[in-house]
Order: structure tokens, then sequence, then C-alpha cells
């Protein structure tokens, strides 16, 4: 066994344990990660003129939205917003599929953008992890209610994780 072969399939050892340990929030993280990465491995593969590659990376990309956070969307559960989400992924398909005809890496920028973006927020919505330690102190005032965990269980449901 080369190296290179070797390396993969360390690497795909280590992605599955990850995807089996993985909570349903984490998985939703991971599958954005996995998108980002695809889009920055398509940006080199222009920038180095290899054609298959970039085809394959826009390909991976187009994948794990559609197939992956697309389909993971509980339209039923999440209303109007899993609805928005759902625009929201088909508009990046549809700027990935330009991307890859016209090599724009101003589409993958885009398409990057928006996705860091929402992985930003869905990983700020873990729960258990918005809660304040104890010995830290609260920038607002202890009375003062917050809409935060509202606001992230309507997210969840979203992809029907409340």
């Amino acid at each position: 066994m080369n190296a290179s072969l070797a390396i993969k399939a360390y690497t795909n050892v280590g992605v599955e344990s990850n995807v089996i340990a993985a909570d349903p929030h984490k998985l939703i993280s991971m599958l954005y990660q996995g998108a980002l990465l695809a889009i920055a491995n398509a940006k080199n593969a222009i920038q180095r003129k290899d054609i298959p590659a970039k085809c394959a990376a826009i390909s991976k990309a187009m994948l794990i939205i559609d197939e992956g956070l697309n389909a993971s969307l509980d339209k039923k559960v999440g209303g109007e917003l899993a609805g928005n989400l759902s625009s929201l992924y088909n508009y990046m398909c549809t700027r990935l599929a330009q991307a890859n005809v016209k090599s724009d890496v101003a589409a993958l920028d885009e398409v990057s953008t928006l996705l860091a973006d929402l992985k930003g927020a869905w990983d700020n919505i873990r729960p258990g992890a918005a809660a304040p330690s104890a010995a830290a102190p609260s920038p607002m005032p202890a009375a003062a209610p917050s809409s935060r965990p509202a606001a992230a269980s309507k997210v969840q449901m979203a992809y029907g994780r409340a």
C-alpha cells in the first residue's frame, strides 16, 4: 500500500469515527465544514487550472449542500425558516453550478461566505454551549431575559432537532 492510499484510508476512518460519535447538531456543523472545504479545494483547483479536480470539488460541495444540509431540513416542523433555508441552499447550488461552468472564483467566494455565516450561527446555538459559567461575569443584568434559547430552539427545529 502506498503512502497516499494509507493516508486516505486513515482520513476516512477518522471522518467515519467523528460521524459515528457526533450528535445531530455536530453532524450539521460537519456538513457545513465539509462544504466549505470542498469549495476551498475548488478554488485551489481553479488556480492550478486542474479542471477535473475543480469539477469534483464543486460536485462534492453541491452534494453536501443538497443531499446533506437541504435534505436534513424538516419543513413540517421548521416552517418558514426551513423553507427559507431550503431556498438559500438551492441558490447556493445554482451558484456553484455557474462557478463550475465559468470557473468563477467570485461565485465560490459568495457561497463560501454564506456557508461560513450559517455555520457560525449554527455553532453559536449549540445546546449546552450557550450557558455562561457561574464564575464568568455577565455583560447583561441577571434579571434581563435572554431571547437566545428561544431563537436557538427555532433554528434547531428547522432541522427537526428541538
